[in-house]
C-alpha cells in the first residue's frame, strides 16, 4: 500500500492538532484571550468610572460657577442699590444744605434792611431835631427854647422806645 502525500498532509495535520492539544495551546490560547477580555473590560469599566467621577466633577464646578455668578448678581444689584441710595441721599443733603443758605441769606437780607430802615429813621431825627432846633433858636428866646427842647427829646425817646420794640 502505497500513501499518497494527502494522506501524510492528513497525517502530519492530525499530529500536529494533537500536538496542540496534547501541550494544551488551545487553552492557553483561551486562557490569553479571556485575559486580554478581562483586561480590556477592566479598562472599560475603568474608563466608564473616571468618566462617570468627571461627569460629577464637572456638574459640581458648573454649579459652583452657576452659584458664583447668581452670588456676583446679587452682589451687583445690592451695589448698585447703594448707590443709588447714596447718590438719592446726598441729592437730598445737597438740597438741604442750598434751603440753609437760602433761608440764611433771606435772614440776613432782612437784617440788613432792618439795619438800613433804622439807620435812616435815626439820620432823619437827627435831621428833623437839628431844623427845629434851628426854628426855635431864631424863632423863640432860650427859655421857651429849653423847655421845648427837654420836652422834645423825652417824647423823641419815648417814641424810639416804641419804635424798637
Amino acid at each position: 500500500m502505497k500513501f499518497d502525500a494527502t494522506f501524510w498532509v492528513a497525517i502530519s495535520f492530525i499530529i500536529f492538532f494533537g500536538g496542540l492539544i496534547y501541550l494544551k495551546i488551545p487553552k492557553k490560547i483561551n486562557d490569553l484571550l479571556s485575559n486580554m477580555i478581562k483586561n480590556i473590560k477592566n479598562e472599560i469599566d475603568e474608563s466608564e468610572r473616571l468618566r462617570t467621577e468627571s461627569k460629577v466633577l464637572l456638574d459640581k464646578a458648573q454649579n459652583r460657577l452657576d452659584n458664583i455668578k447668581i452670588e456676583t448678581k446679587k452682589i451687583s444689584e445690592q451695589a448698585k442699590k447703594d448707590s443709588e441710595k447714596l447718590i438719592i441721599d446726598m441729592n437730598e443733603k445737597f438740597y438741604k444744605s442750598v434751603e440753609i443758605k437760602k433761608n440764611l441769606t433771606q435772614l440776613k437780607i432782612a437784617q440788613m434792611k432792618e439795619a438800613a430802615i433804622k439807620e435812616i429813621k435815626d439820620d432823619s431825627i437827627k435831621l428833623a431835631v437839628n431844623s427845629v432846633k434851628k426854628i426855635i433858636t431864631t424863632s423863640v428866646d432860650q427859655s421857651k427854647l429849653d423847655a421845648l427842647f427837654e420836652k422834645n427829646l423825652e417824647e423823641t425817646k419815648i417814641a424810639l422806645k416804641n419804635i424798637n420794640s
